[in-house]
């Protein structure tokens, strides 16, 4: 994995820099096909094409505080989901503090429109699009769903997602989010509406939101949990098909080394789920018509 390609981006804390060491690790030598959205290295995604693939896709954001990661930690989630018929794609995103909202998130929205737009050359299904990530990826995922795609002119108008699957996400800001500090990605405190247009509990909309599976660690960072349920709570009461998957026993970095374990509380479930949600027919790894 080439990371010197990336503009300098904020340290990690100890706890983030042994994470980081996991999933770079455990992804190593993992290959996929490389596209270039333009403009700067962080607006790049993989695509993980599946031997056999059933039409479902994942793009998947990384985490990493809005301020730093890389699409190739991502890249350890691919082996478990190709292997059940999954097509995976890694994406990632220009970070604060030198691009703040909605930098990133339109970098997310233009990944998920290539992929829309480009995903059968590579045995997906543009019907069959599924929207996920962890930490703050997790957020960009569920703001992305919350909105039903942001913004037609990228392309996300035409075709509604399959699902949203966010992972230890944060879906508000501001008083009462439990964050200890306001989050560089939002920009110079002005008059709030940073933390409105970003929030997806502020951004829920019952009649473009697809199906959402949202996951998190028992023993996850405690105001991350609060929201979490906070956000299946909401998304209950708009009637939006809602499932949550707390990860028994993982802490919040073990809940994303937990979507690459092929055997772990997550990739078995959230791969049942995603084959459960309405779209098009699609075969299963054997061949049968789903």
């Amino acid at each position: 994995m080439n990371l010197q390609r990336y503009a300098a981006q904020e340290p990690l804390s100890p706890l983030g820099a042994a994470y980081a060491e996991q999933v770079l690790a455990r992804g190593a030598g993992v290959r996929g096909i490389e596209v270039d959205l333009g403009g700067d290295a962080y607006r790049t995604l993989t695509v993980f094409p599946a031997a056999r693939p059933t039409g479902d896709v994942l793009v998947f954001f990384h985490g990493g505080g809005w301020t730093s990661g890389y699409k190739e930690w991502m890249f350890f989630m691919a082996p478990a989901l190709t292997a059940r018929g999954v097509t995976f794609v890694s994406a990632g995103y220009r970070l604060a503090p030198q691009h703040v909202f909605p930098v990133g998130f339109d970098d997310a929205a233009d990944a998920l429109a290539w992929v829309l737009q480009h995903i059968a050359a590579h045995g997906g299904d543009a019907r069959r699009v599924f929207v996920g990530g962890h930490s703050s990826g997790a957020h960009y995922a569920a703001l992305l769903g919350m909105t039903g795609g942001w913004r037609a002119p990228r392309g996300l108008g035409a075709q509604p997602l399959a699902g949203c699957l966010p992972v230890s996400g944060t879906y508000r800001f501001g008083e009462g989010s439990g964050l200890s500090v306001r989050p560089r990605f939002l920009g110079p405190v002005a008059d709030g509406r940073a933390e409105i247009a970003a929030a997806p509990l502020a951004q829920l909309d019952a009649q473009a939101c697809p199906p959402c599976l949202l996951s998190w660690g028992s023993r996850d960072f405690p105001h991350l949990a609060r929201q979490s349920e906070q956000m299946a709570a909401a998304l209950q009461a708009a009637r939006v098909a809602t499932r949550s998957l707390v990860l028994d026993g993982c802490d919040h970095f073990q809940a994303s080394l937990a979507c690459g374990d092929a055997d772990g509380p997550w990739v078995g479930p959230a791969v049942a789920w995603m084959r459960q949600q309405q779209g098009a027919a699609r075969p299963s790894p054997e061949g049968e018509v789903q």
